[in-house]
C-alpha cells in the first residue's frame, strides 16, 4: 500500500526537511507564543551562564518539534545528540548517550512517551541531579555504578502527552504545546521553502498549497515538492495556481487537505454507525485500522476542522462534514 501524501508522520522522502530547517528562533515561522517564551528562557539561561531547563514539546506530528530542538541547541551554542524513545531499550543504551554529553549540550529524545518505564526511572536522577545510577553485571555479581554527568538540557518530544507518567512530566521545567498552523503561517513557510529549493511560486499558488496542508508544515513542504515536479514537466518550472490545482487534484488532496483515507473514515462512521456516536474500537474494527493510528494520524485534523466530535458516548460526524461530503444526514446523496 502506498503511503498517504497527507500523513503527518515522516516519510522517506521527507529527508530533505533537514536541509530546509531554519537555524534560529527568528527564522522559525509560527508557534508565536512558544517561540517568544523559549527565547526569554534561553536568553535568561545564557545570562546566568547555566544550561537551559529541560523542555517538553508536545502536539501532533509534523509541527516542528524536532526543528525547535535543533534551534535550541543552535541558540544556546551547544551540540545536540538525538535518540528516540523506542530505541533506548537497555540502561547501557542510555548510559552510552548520556556519557558523551558536554556541559550544556542538548539531548533530544523523540517519541519520549514510548521509552520503557525502567529507563525512565534511570533518567530521573540524570535530569534532576545530573547523576546516573546504573546496575551492571549478572545476577551473581551485580554492582551499582554512579556516574556524574555535566549539566545538560533534555528536550523531549511527544505526540501523546497523556501517555507520559506524572513523575517524568514534572521534571520538565518548560512544557510547550505546539498548535496547528494558520494558512497565513503555512503560506510563509511554503514561500520560504520554495526560495531554499530555488523554485518560483506565485502568491495565490502558495496560499492554495497552504490551505490544503492540514495545518502542518511537514505536509506543506511535501506537497510543494510534488507540485514542483508537475510545474517542471507540465509548465516552465514556475509554480502557478493552475498547476497547483491540477497537481493536488491528481494527488487526490481536496480543498481542505482531505484525502481518500479521511473520506473512508468519515463515510464508515456515517454508513455503518449512522454518523455516531460510536466508540473508537468499533471504528478501528470497521475500517481495519489500529486504534492508535486513528487517534494519532486520522483524527487530530478532522477534530481541528470540526468534522468530528469526541463525546462521552463516542465519535460523532458533524453537520459540517456531511455538507463537505455532500451527504444528507440520513445517509443519502444530495
Amino acid at each position: 500500500m502506498n503511503e498517504r501524501i497527507v500523513t503527518n508522520h515522516p516519510l522517506e522522502e521527507d529527508q530533505f526537511e533537514t536541509s530546509i530547517r531554519p537555524d534560529s528562533i527568528d527564522e522559525y515561522i509560527g508557534q508565536q507564543e512558544v517561540k517568544e517564551n523559549l527565547n526569554i528562557f534561553m536568553q535568561a539561561a545564557k545570562m546566568r551562564g547555566e544550561s537551559l531547563d529541560h523542555v517538553l514539546l508536545y502536539g501532533p506530528p509534523g509541527l516542528g518539534k524536532t526543528t525547535l530542538a535543533y534551534i535550541i541547541a543552535n541558540e544556546m551554542g551547544v551540540n545536540i545528540k538525538t535518540a528516540s524513545g523506542p530505541s533506548i531499550e537497555k540502561s547501557g543504551d542510555l548510559a552510552a548517550i548520556l556519557s558523551t554529553l558536554e556541559p550544556g549540550d542538548v539531548l533530544f529524545i523523540d517519541e519520549i512517551h514510548r521509552m520503557p518505564r525502567f529507563i525512565e526511572e534511570i533518567l530521573y536522577p540524570a535530569m534532576e541531579d545530573f547523576t546516573l545510577d546504573i546496575i551492571v553485571g549478572s545476577d551473581s555479581s551485580t554492582r551499582n555504578i554512579k556516574i556524574d554527568l555535566p549539566p545538560f538540557t533534555l528536550v523531549g518530544a511527544t505526540t501523546r502527552a497523556g501517555d507520559l507518567t506524572s513523575p517524568l512530566r514534572d521534571r520538565f521545567g518548560i512544557v510547550s504545546k505546539l498548535q496547528f498552523y494558520t494558512v497565513e503561517e503555512l503560506t510563509e513557510i511554503v514561500k520560504r521553502t520554495s526560495r531554499v529549493l530555488n523554485c518560483e511560486i506565485d502568491e495565490n499558488a502558495a496560499i492554495e498549497l497552504a490551505s490544503r496542508s492540514r495545518g502542518t508544515p511537514r505536509i506543506a513542504n511535501r506537497l510543494l515538492k510534488r507540485v514542483r515536479d508537475f510545474a517542471l514537466v507540465l509548465g516552465d518550472g514556475n509554480i502557478t495556481l493552475d498547476i497547483t490545482n491540477l497537481a493536488l487534484d491528481k494527488l487526490k488532496v481536496d480543498k481542505l487537505g482531505l484525502d481518500d483515507t479521511d473520506y473512508h473514515l468519515l463515510k464508515a462512521i456515517i454508513e455503518k454507525f449512522n454518523g455516531g456516536p460510536v466508540g473508537i474500537e468499533a471504528i478501528a474494527s470497521s475500517i481495519g485500522e489500529e486504534q492508535s493510528t486513528i487517534e494519532d494520524v486520522y483524527e487530530p485534523y478532522l477534530l481541528q476542522i470540526g468534522f468530528l466530535k469526541r463525546t462521552s458516548r463516542g465519535r460523532v460526524v458533524t453537520e459540517k462534514a456531511y455538507e463537505h461530503l455532500k451527504i444528507h444526514k440520513q445517509g443519502t446523496l444530495f
